[in-house]
């Protein structure tokens, strides 16, 4: 029995899709706040448990009979801190692998662990506390060491499509890493069905090669046929801007703080290998997945 959290988000959703249609042999579970999210063809073949996976009731039945667990803590931009947001609210599971009989779990979490960065960097410092509160449960522990998703540039897509204008805070020209999230569950559904590993440690997922922002700018321009430019952003623009979205303090000085720490090297730790190395070219996701959004968007007169 797999336990999958989050079925309903990006990752989440991938990993529990790749699941039903490859692996029909493994018997699933799905920790979910609202069912109704999940389509009928999907609650039929798995087994729904309502609730949050950070409440200690709902991960005891959820729990119950599984070998591994996928954990990804939801984004909470309202958190008190940054640790509540992470260690808190994965810390009753933490406290239950222990006892509960499972034997593999596998988290999201980020690049960063050994830079110099990694003790300053908000959301991802936050992150890699959580994968040692996991690592410190006695349960076998695989952390996916993610740099951004690709698919954090849909939420541009306004922007992108109306005005040819994508926007970050990095260095025009500085090289990072970046993973298409069908690739970090397709990591992630290894791991889930395997089970022959033990101990704790991460997993990282680079993509091909390293691209720059100014160089994904010029790609999208190739891919929809219309020129894209690439504008920085201040990390006093940005906070602003995540305040007028009604962000909490300290999700927002979080956010800051890591895009800061990824300009300083955070995502640089980690050497690409066959191994880390994952296949998504961000080329070949602009055509999957940015260039059809675009199209509907435009079809449909979504603004």
């Amino acid at each position: 029995m797999i336990v999958i959290t989050a079925p309903t988000g990006d990752i989440g959703g991938k990993v529990l899709r790749t699941l039903l249609d490859h692996h029909p042999e493994e018997a699933l579970r799905v920790i979910v706040r609202d069912p109704a999210k999940l389509p009928q063809s999907v609650t039929d073949r798995v087994d729904v448990i309502v609730g949050s996976h950070a409440d200690p009731d709902v991960i005891d039945r959820a729990f119950q009979g599984a070998d591994a667990v996928f954990w990804l803590v939801p984004p909470d931009p309202h958190a008190p801190s940054l640790d509540a947001a992470f260690s808190g609210f994965t810390a009753a599971a933490a406290q239950r692998f222990a006892t509960s009989g499972v034997g593999n779990v596998v988290g999201v979490s980020a690049l960063g662990r050994g830079t110099a960065v990694a003790d300053r960097a908000g959301l991802v410092t936050a992150s890699l506390a959580m994968d040692d509160l996991l690592s410190a449960s006695g349960v076998a522990y695989r952390a996916l060491a993610n740099p951004s998703f690709m698919e954090n540039i849909l939420r541009q897509l306004d922007s992108i499509r109306d005005d040819g204008i994508y926007t970050d805070t990095v260095t025009p020209d500085r090289m990072a890493p970046s993973a298409a999230t069908g690739d970090i569950a397709a990591a992630a559904v290894r791991l889930l069905t395997d089970r022959s590993w033990s101990g704790t440690g991460s997993v990282a997922v680079l993509g091909p090669h390293d691209v720059s922002a100014e160089d994904m700018a010029a790609v999208m321009s190739e891919v929809l046929g219309r020129p894209v430019r690439y504008e920085r952003e201040s990390y006093e623009a940005l906070a602003a801007r995540l305040t007028g979205f009604g962000l909490g303090e300290a999700f927002v000085t979080g956010m800051v703080d890591m895009m800061r720490a990824k300009d300083q090297g955070l995502d640089d730790g980690v050497p690409r290998t066959p191994e880390t190395a994952s296949p998504t070219t961000f080329r070949q996701w602009c055509q999957e997945v940015l260039l059809p959004a675009v199209h509907a968007s435009t079809t449909t007169g979504v603004k």
